[in-house]
């Protein structure tokens, strides 16, 4: 069956702030005929290390600018994907179909693809709901872990802050991108600002940015269980858990915006509990949730922890 699906014109994504970077595409992947997925791939093609980069909600990966340097400059390979509905990625054109699956399917499809291997998941927010469950599909692939400010939710009652996004976001059917982007990341000019918006033209290509929060398998404050549509997910997010507690082999590095007031410390001391020798993570005071506009110093950080 045939998706129906919207792509941003080229024109929008010229001479973006910080972003030198040339555009590569898939579009074959099975089960996705028809949709074209975006990915930046920067670097040595036979580099021994992957950097495999994965963006949550609003963003694209234009948010991983300021650390895909440090990787390439290291002498590794950087792949940052956009998940389709977000970026440079297609954007279905019907809510409906965007689903955790949907999503979670997509990238294990993208990794095999393009056979990456010994690879380093650099994930936040939806990246990491969503990335943290794809090395239990194919523990052989993945030798490292950054993991920045996101969750493995499983059904537990939503935090005050994120029900408070989430009411805020159902009542935004057109969010302003841009301005979401600077309230939260302080440092951002407003080129910058519009950078994170040039993906979404109109209400019509934002179908992942209304979906996203209402597909977090956390229940709304004092019911008694999920919405239908945040049940997706559990089953697997559950798995996932046991796969970084029990069988992670791997080597990790923990970055928490401490601003951040959805997943900031004590989501993120939580998730680390999960984490097998998960060692203390790096604190950046002054990083709200999208830590990566602070991601230079993070990932020269992790590089020095890594040895590579």
């Amino acid at each position: 069956m045939t998706i129906k699906a919207l792509r941003t014109p080229d024109a929008r994504f010229e001479n973006l702030p910080g972003w030198p970077y040339a555009p590569h595409y898939v579009e074959d992947l099975p089960g996705y005929e028809g949709l074209r997925m975006h990915y930046v791939d920067e670097g040595p093609a036979d580099a021994d290390v992957t950097f495999l980069c994965i963006h949550g909600e609003p963003s694209w990966a234009y948010l991983f600018r300021k650390m895909i340097p440090v990787f390439t400059g290291a002498g590794h390979r950087a792949v940052a994907v956009d998940m389709f509905g977000f970026g440079r990625s297609d954007k279905p054109a019907d809510d409906e179909t965007y689903t955790y699956h949907f999503h979670r399917n997509a990238l294990l499809a993208f990794v095999e693809k393009l056979d990456l291997k010994n690879i380093c998941l650099v994930v936040q927010d939806w990246g990491g709901l969503l990335g943290l469950t794809l090395p239990m599909a194919a523990p052989q692939r993945y030798t490292r872990l950054i993991v920045m400010n996101t969750g493995l939710p499983a059904g537990e009652e939503a935090p005050e802050g994120f029900g408070m996004w989430r009411a805020f976001n159902r009542s935004q059917p057109d969010l302003d991108v841009a301005a979401l982007m600077q309230r939260a990341t302080s440092v951002l000019s407003d080129e910058e600002a519009a950078a994170y918006a040039a993906p979404f033209p109109s209400i019509d290509y934002k179908g992942g940015v209304r979906r996203f929060p209402e597909l977090v398998m956390l229940k709304e404050k004092g019911a008694d269980e999920l919405t239908p549509l945040s049940k997706d997910g559990v089953e697997t997010s559950l798995k996932a858990r046991k796969f970084w507690s029990e069988d992670w082999a791997g080597e990790s590095f923990m970055a928490i915006g401490m601003a951040d007031p959805v997943l900031g410390p004590p989501a993120m001391h939580g998730l680390r509990k999960f984490i097998r020798n998960c060692p203390e993570p790096m604190e950046v005071a002054e990083a709200g949730h999208f830590v990566q506009e602070w991601g230079a110093p993070i990932a020269k950080a992790a590089l020095e922890k890594f040895g590579i």
